[in-house]
């Protein structure tokens, strides 16, 4: 990816796909500096690294309605601890993807005479700013039992972790439809030989998740796969995936 001007990023925080009511995202991650200056230190100042900070903050046009809208989804969950996926460049299935959990930390809204009413958001990193790809658009419905398009990554040392996150927008059928999502890896593309790598909570209402898991793990392709049951089922849903 060479240079590219902002015009599609796509921001997932809990069921809400707020990329049509955002126009600022901001991701950051920080190590705190600890001063270790001592007589052997040469003259000049020994800095080691302390404790790692995480933050979204987000602005954008004000909606409200359901869960799936900034204003429910903000106050439903302000104080929480939820799942965020940052795309600087569409959602396409393997597009660059930064996921995160966070705790919804601060939430404005409101503003002068004729302005377009705004809303203004922060969160606080409850895990590591994990680093990725889109496993799953979240256009792309989904009736039936089935598995997406492999994305390659790099394989897991025994230090680092497998983050996904899931982000379910839209549900419609009977008889109580539930999709179950899972992580799963393999040694090339073809999935021949799929290996479990995490699993989310099944879900039968709109709402996001964010899983975990620890390495190692050799294999360098991961899927999402998918368990849907109910009558005339149908998901629109996104997922994240990535190492950190």
């Amino acid at each position: 990816m060479g240079f590219f001007v902002l015009t599609n990023v796509r921001m997932f925080g809990g069921a809400a796909d707020l990329t049509a009511r955002s126009n600022k995202i901001e991701l950051a991650t920080d190590v705190e500096e600890k001063d270790v200056t001592n007589f052997a230190s040469g003259g000049w100042k020994e800095l080691f690294g302390g404790l790692f900070t995480s933050a979204l903050a987000a602005e954008g046009q004000w909606e409200a309605g359901d869960l799936g809208k900034v204003d429910d989804e903000s106050w439903t969950n302000l104080g929480a601890v939820g799942a965020y996926t940052v795309c600087p460049n569409g959602a396409a299935v393997g597009d660059l993807a930064w996921m995160l959990q966070a705790m919804k930390a601060s939430y404005k809204l409101g503003g002068a005479v004729g302005d377009v009413a705004p809303w203004t958001s922060g969160a606080s990193g409850a895990w590591p700013l994990a680093r990725g790809k889109v496993g799953h658009p979240p256009g792309t419905a989904r009736t039936a039992t089935g598995s997406g398009t492999a994305v390659e990554l790099a394989a897991l040392s025994a230090t680092e972790y497998l983050y996904a996150t899931l982000h379910v927008q839209s549900i419609a059928g009977t008889a109580t439809p539930t999709i179950t999502v899972k992580i799963q890896s393999d040694v090339d593309n073809t999935f021949a030989s799929p290996t479990d790598v995490l699993t989310f909570t099944a879900a039968t209402a709109i709402g996001g998740q964010i899983k975990r898991a620890a390495g190692p793990v050799t294999d360098t392709w991961f899927r999402a796969q998918w368990t849907i049951t109910g009558t005339n089922p149908s998901f629109l849903f996104a997922v994240g995936v990535g190492i950190k």
